[in-house]
């Protein structure tokens, strides 16, 4: 799979929202399916996507954005002051972790006796650990969500993968921690993919199997390669810049 944060085809547009004294830059992005609506994203690093339907006036998606003016400032506000909260992790109560796409509150306890071990309980990531050491308290993080990552992203593979009609049965596949990309496939057809996937919405563990599908059909990136992607997923663009938005977040350890 390419490059995390790589260039997502030719129909996007840069622009500037003016409100007040904060010049707030966001991506239009235009998308193939019609009947879709103009949709305002803030993703959790603080940049702003703007999916547009194909054929949709420039003008018309700006006027859009203008209405909705003092939202996408409050988000990115909100966004700045959570993202400068919890980079780098120090892996303290307080951390803001995702999980499928949702931000949750990290709370360690130390305790004496019983088990170490992690639980997602009211809306907190709640880790319980003999020792509040940052590398204690993150070890255990990451062995949960590799855990959960094994079964998300199997049973996901599972619900999909006949979609890819070039396949008689499940690929098989494996987890590895990548730096900079978050899935590849091999020259045999076996798939790897970051287990940090987990922390990101469905749609876009969804997006990156079917990436890595087509792979095994067509081996690189040319033209006919994007077409098989985008019969499979016809919003791949707009889930891609979305997942490439969040990995700073995803992938910050």
């Amino acid at each position: 799979m390419s490059k995390l944060l790589t260039h997502i085809g030719s129909r996007h547009v840069q622009q500037t929202l003016q409100y007040g004294s904060e010049s707030i830059p966001y991506l239009v992005i235009y998308t193939s399916i019609k009947k879709s609506n103009i949709r305002i994203d803030v993703i959790p690093n603080g940049k702003v996507h703007v999916i547009s339907p194909e054929g949709i006036a420039l003008s018309n998606v700006k006027q859009a954005v203008q209405k909705r003016a003092r939202w996408v400032y409050k988000h990115v506000e909100k966004a700045r002051i959570q993202l400068s909260y919890v980079l780098p992790r120090q892996y303290v109560s307080g951390e803001c972790h995702y999980y499928l796409g949702r931000r949750y509150v990290l709370k360690v306890f130390a305790i004496r006796h019983g088990e170490p071990g992690v639980k997602l309980l009211r809306g907190q990531l709640q880790v319980r650990t003999k020792s509040r050491e940052r590398e204690a308290v993150k070890t255990l993080l990451n062995s949960w969500y590799r855990l959960h990552a094994e079964e998300v992203i199997n049973r996901r593979l599972m619900a999909i993968y006949h979609q890819a009609n070039w396949l008689r049965s499940p690929p098989k596949w494996k987890l590895r921690v990548m730096k900079n990309q978050w899935g590849s496939c091999s020259p045999t057809g076996v798939l790897s993919l970051n287990p940090q996937l987990v922390k990101a919405p469905r749609e876009c563990i969804d997006y990156v199997i079917f990436h890595e599908l087509c792979h095994i059909k067509e081996h690189n990136h040319s033209s006919k390669y994007y077409r098989l992607l985008k019969s499979l997923v016809p919003d791949w663009k707009a889930t891609k810049a979305r997942l490439d938005g969040m990995s700073e977040l995803f992938l910050a350890g």
